[in-house]
């Protein structure tokens, strides 16, 4: 199909066409682009297309730096203009607000990235070839370098595509991190000379192979603020760390002028924010389901002196309904947001200040729908935690009616 006009774009970074009763999503395609498309996929009146040729190009789409935009499916907006992709992060929330919540709610301008390349301090590459999955496939495509992941993982990578060329060994996965303190872990599977690999490698701080740490130390450690954090290998950590700081000031703010008594941390990971709240709070309990993160949590209350703060190894519906005389509660939970038992405990605890960090924005609405019942959604900030994709993490701030 050829000279199309690219009216908008929907949430997930794809251009929109409508024809009749059919609608076209095409990646890579901008507003305001016009483009000849070839469609991959149909279902009834939705097709899923690609650009074949670009006839003209909008004011606000820039040359892609990335030979891989659009083949591993790790990027969105490496073809646009960064002020209109935060265009595109702010007004995702206020669509969202108004289908889904339907009620006015204080939004505030989105927290841009100060880099928008080389950001990322986590990396996870799969197979022989150590590739990313291609866009909706399993097919995965070989990479030489990601312009998203700080350059150190960059040279990691390159490192291990020349091991694996000189010698007999199969990967299955790798992930490579590195911390802003410049420590390095490489975490593989597949089949090594364990022995080996550890001298070639001897000079990378942590390395696990097939789930079996074969190197002295088995943390990174990572800082945030005044603030040190051991992470290990199966621990979350925020892949973007100048911007986690920009994201937990903003939580910061929004308590410490208030005195609370009692707080919980649910999905606490490794007890970052339980952490850097416990200057403001008498006491605070931790959960997290993850058996690594929470041994990493109580360290991390060790080795930077809390005393006010406790961690519990489990599911937060689980754990969740055994607290009363909480008055101030933080979540962050994985994409899929709130199990319904803990929206309906939330609600029954009853704390004074709910602070909701979230990463998906849709699950976020679906959860305020629920807590808006007992709570004032006092704001909501989004902050650009991932540039070039089209995700958006966002805060929202809600205070009990």
């Amino acid at each position: 199909m050829n000279n199309l006009v690219i009216e908008k774009i929907d949430h997930f970074g794809r251009g929109i066409v409508r024809i009749d009763h059919d609608i076209y999503f095409i990646e890579g395609a901008l507003p305001g682009d016009i483009v000849d498309i070839e469609i991959e996929k149909s279902k009834k009146n939705i097709h899923e297309c690609r650009v074949i040729n670009y006839i003209k190009k909008s004011d606000y789409h820039i040359d892609n730096i990335c030979p891989y935009f659009l083949t591993c499916g790790g990027c969105t907006f490496m073809n646009m203009d960064y002020s209109k992709e935060l265009e595109f992060k702010e007004q995702k929330i206020h669509e969202l607000v108004n289908k889904m919540l339907k009620i006015n709610v204080p939004i505030n301008k989105i927290v841009y990235s100060d880099n928008i390349y080389n950001y990322r301090r986590k990396i996870t590459v799969h197979g022989n070839e150590l590739g990313l999955y291609k866009s909706k496939s399993n097919d995965i495509v070989k990479i030489d370098k990601c312009y998203l992941v700080n350059e150190k993982i960059n040279e990691v990578l390159t490192r291990l595509n020349n091991y694996k060329s000189n010698n007999k060994c199969t990967v299955e996965e790798c992930t490579i991190k590195v911390s802003i303190l410049n420590e390095i872990m490489i975490s593989l599977y597949g089949s090594f000379d364990y022995d080996h690999f550890l001298k070639e490698f001897n000079d990378i701080d942590v390395i696990y192979i097939n789930n079996q740490l074969v190197s002295k130390k088995k943390y990174i450690k990572e800082k945030l603020f005044d603030y040190f954090f051991n992470v290990s290998n199966h621990s979350f950590f925020q892949i973007n760390t100048n911007m986690t700081e920009k994201l937990y000031e903003l939580v910061i703010n929004n308590i410490k002028d208030e005195h609370y008594s009692n707080a919980l941390d649910l999905y606490c990971g490794t007890g970052t924010i339980g952490i850097l709240i416990s200057d403001y709070v008498d006491n605070v309990v931790g959960i997290e389901e993850v058996e690594d993160a929470v041994k990493d949590a109580n360290e991390n209350k060790d080795h930077n002196g809390i005393k006010n703060i406790n961690f519990i190894c489990g599911k937060v519906e689980e754990y969740i309904d055994s607290f009363r005389d909480i008055d101030l509660v933080i979540v962050d939970p994985p994409r899929s947001g709130l199990e319904n038992k803990t929206r309906e405990s939330l609600l029954k605890i009853n704390p004074k200040k709910i602070i909701y960090v979230s990463c998906d924005p849709a699950t976020l609405m679906r959860d305020l729908n629920d807590l808006n019942k007992n709570y004032n959604i006092k704001e909501i900030t989004p902050v650009d935690m991932f540039p070039r994709t089209y995700h958006v993490e966002s805060i929202c701030v809600l205070e009990r009616k």
